[in-house]
């Protein structure tokens, strides 16, 4: 039995403020995207995975998703009904048994609820996980009750929600051929095809982050249970110096900041990466980056230092570890570093899995004492806070 999903991620997100869009914002150090996708990447169960996200958010999937092994995303509609419907059509070629649609802004999903829902197919054509109104219910158009609603047949309901393939793809077909187009999750489409749909229990848990608010409370959650299951807390430092050549421009924290010069090195000479990338290495107790990388070895001649700092974090990741903090200061006389420190930390941002405030990037001189206050070249500091399992 093949079980596809279906991560759907092709609204604006907007509601939920910011500058991105709420499915790429940061909890617990992580876009919102990455747990979902994770979650069912993870599951025994599910075989294949396929993303939908909105028009030009292709950048922030990619790298959003760095490291998971994903096909392609595709584009959603203008509708979440139409950007479901493009989702199942990806999975046309491959034709699964079963596939389950989930919001992307869903993160909290477990794995028992996709084991639930998953298992619930065998005796359904469409199921889906809800839980029962407790409150009590009034219909009130324009604010005025009109009647006390009977809340004992109703549920809340919450995605995956699961879909014998060839059925709901045929249905979101039929949709379209009819024009109804106004379908708020795809149940209601299957309802509309006559396929009868199940309940089966969702979780609390499940639930799905629309507003600012909603993103800062999973935010302290996540963090907080992720410093709790790591106690050991253990720091790092890392130091290194590039002088110097003719150039345009330096690589610091992979920005480049126009200069008459720029570093000397094997690789994109970012000094402050690389201070960074063995902060982190030291904290693992692990061998330097030289030893990892050698300035030898011709493949890495001019290559990205993200390529090395996703190594340091890599190696982290197989502990279970995380960055709690990252403190770095680089000492130049030229090029100016202030103006580029926003654009440094978001840089850092994803690639460490923190949010900004966890970064401190920090410029200084040396009152033009030594090399470096003699303009021959830049270094850079960097102490790494991590915490790990015990």
């Amino acid at each position: 039995m093949s079980v596809a999903a279906v991560i759907v991620a092709g609204g604006s997100g907007l509601r939920a403020g910011g500058e991105i869009p709420k499915q790429y914002q940061l909890i617990g150090g992580k876009p919102v995207i990455r747990w979902t996708l994770e979650a069912f990447l993870s599951h025994p169960l599910v075989t294949h995975v396929q993303a939908v996200i909105g028009t030009g958010h292709e950048q922030l999937f990619a790298e959003a998703t760095q490291g998971l092994t994903l096909p392609p995303p595709v584009s959603g509609g203008a509708s979440r009904q139409e950007s479901c419907r493009l989702g199942v059509e990806a999975l046309a070629s491959i034709k699964p048994d079963r596939v389950l649609i989930h919001d992307a802004a869903r993160p909290f999903i477990s794995p028992h609820v996709i084991s639930n829902v998953i298992a619930e197919l065998d005796r359904a054509d469409a199921v889906i996980p809800g839980l029962p109104v407790a409150d009590t219910m009034k219909f009130a158009p324009d604010g005025v009750i009109e009647r006390t609603v009977d809340r004992g047949s109703m549920w809340f309901v919450q995605t995956p929600q699961g879909f014998i393939f060839d059925k709901i793809l045929a249905a979101h077909r039929r949709a379209v051929r009819e024009g109804q187009t106004n379908f708020t999750d795809d149940a209601a489409v299957a309802e509309f095809a006559g396929m009868p749909v199940r309940i089966t229990a969702g979780d609390q848990a499940n639930r799905k982050l629309t507003t600012a608010h909603d993103v800062r409370v999973a935010d302290k959650e996540v963090s907080a249970r992720l410093f709790v299951e790591r106690p050991d807390v253990r720091t790092g430092q890392g130091i290194d110096f590039h002088v110097f050549e003719k150039g345009d421009g330096v690589t610091l924290c992979g920005v480049k900041i126009p200069h008459t010069e720029k570093l000397k090195g094997h690789s994109d000479a970012d000094a402050a990466m690389h201070a960074l990338t063995d902060a982190i290495l030291g904290a693992i107790g692990e061998a330097d980056i030289g030893k990892h990388f050698p300035p030898s070895d011709p493949q890495w001649k001019g290559a990205p230092s993200s390529i090395f700092l996703l190594k340091a974090m890599e190696l982290l990741g197989a502990r279970k570890g995380i960055i709690a903090n990252a403190d770095l200061t680089i000492l130049a006389e030229a090029p100016k570093i202030g103006p580029h420190i926003a654009a440094m930390k978001a840089v850092l941002s994803p690639l460490l899995q923190v949010a900004a405030d966890r970064i401190a990037i920090k410029a200084t001189t040396t009152e033009e004492m030594g090399a470096i206050g003699r303009k021959e070249g830049i270094a850079a500091f960097a102490v790494a806070t991590v915490r790990l399992p015990l």
